[in-house]
């Protein structure tokens, strides 16, 4: 364990003990740049490190970084890289517990998360629709958000796991919130007066009513309630040019309706510099925009890129992002 310091805690989450979180962890703090950033607390289970290393040639011990065991996993079971497995669900879901407990009990500034894998949760037979959701229900909030931010484009979503059939059933009151949270959230980023657009929902933003009525009567109204709020925001806009606008400079942030509608453009334009922020609940957490990777996890091969940028994005930040008030 290294010497005590100044700098604000922040907790990192192993992720899925099977996929690459230990990999990228690793990678990121044996960068020094990233490792003076903030006093790190790794939140896994050490035996995991401890292979990884081996494979990767970088000793934890050798890192500034504290780890924290939670000896989730059996002691007597080797673990198996790239395997789905109830067990390893479950001891991601822990190390996500103590992090977020930890930012409550404010022992920890901040917390970034590597990737969990919702199939090998959900095996455990807890219910389980997402990192976002769970770290909001934990921090007894229910309004949560995922803000995806790059270099170039960043984007909020009105909703993310759910079915595009229920995603397509818009509320108002939800729109402006979304609204809300990321203008504050843009704000925090440094944007003054952030220039937002809201997506529509229908194809060119349902074409003055003829390919459906949502974008008028639901989207354009929350829309109106957020400029009489004082804030800069366009819309609905047609979903299919609205992004090339924004990564040009027109917008600093596109309200998204659902998720691959946010997702697919932000992957396509900068796969490995995107973070994934949590909005709405009391604590700060980011995370990396991609999966547990099992296909190459246990060979070496992870790119710590993206692990690098959520940790920079956290170490950045210094104010919560809170719930909104106002309602359509």
């Amino acid at each position: 364990m290294k010497e005590q310091s100044r700098r604000i805690r922040i907790a990192v989450t192993m992720g899925d003990p099977a996929g690459i979180g230990a990999e990228v962890i690793l990678k990121a703090l044996a960068d020094p740049k990233i490792a003076s950033l903030a006093d790190w607390v790794i939140i896994g289970d050490a035996s995991v490190l401890a292979a990884t290393a081996a494979q990767c040639g970088i000793s934890p011990s050798s890192l500034q970084a504290e780890v924290m065991d939670l000896h989730a996993l059996p002691a007597d079971k080797p673990l198996a890289f790239g395997e789905l497995s109830s067990v390893c669900g479950t001891a991601a879901v822990k190390y996500v517990r103590i992090a977020t407990e930890m930012c409550l009990r404010k022992e920890a500034a901040a917390m970034v998360t590597a990737p969990l894998n919702k199939e090998a949760v959900t095996m455990s037979g807890m219910a389980f629709s997402g990192h976002t959701e769970y770290i909001a229900e934990l921090c007894g909030v229910s309004g949560s958000r995922m803000l995806l931010a790059g270099p170039r484009l960043s984007v909020v979503h009105v909703s993310t796991h759910v079915s595009l059939r229920q995603a397509c059933e818009l509320d108002g009151n939800r729109i402006l919130e979304t609204i809300h949270l990321g203008h504050q959230a843009m704000q925090m980023l440094g944007h003054a007066s952030p220039r937002i657009v809201v997506c529509g929902l229908n194809p060119h933003a349902g074409e003055h009513g003829l390919f459906g009525p949502e974008d008028a009567e639901i989207i354009a109204p929350a829309i109106e309630s957020a400029r009489r709020g004082g804030i800069q925001c366009e819309g609905p806009a047609a979903p299919d040019t609205v992004f090339l606008q924004a990564s040009r400079g027109k917008y600093d942030l596109v309200v998204a309706m659902y998720h691959d509608q946010g997702h697919i453009p932000m992957k396509l334009l900068d796969f490995d510099d995107t973070v994934n922020i949590s909005l709405g609940i009391p604590i700060i957490r980011t995370s990396v925009d991609h999966g547990t990777a099992f296909d190459i996890a246990g060979q070496n091969k992870a790119s710590a890129k993206n692990m690098m940028a959520a940790m920079r994005m956290a170490a950045m930040a210094r104010n919560g992002i809170t719930q909104p008030s106002g309602a359509v």
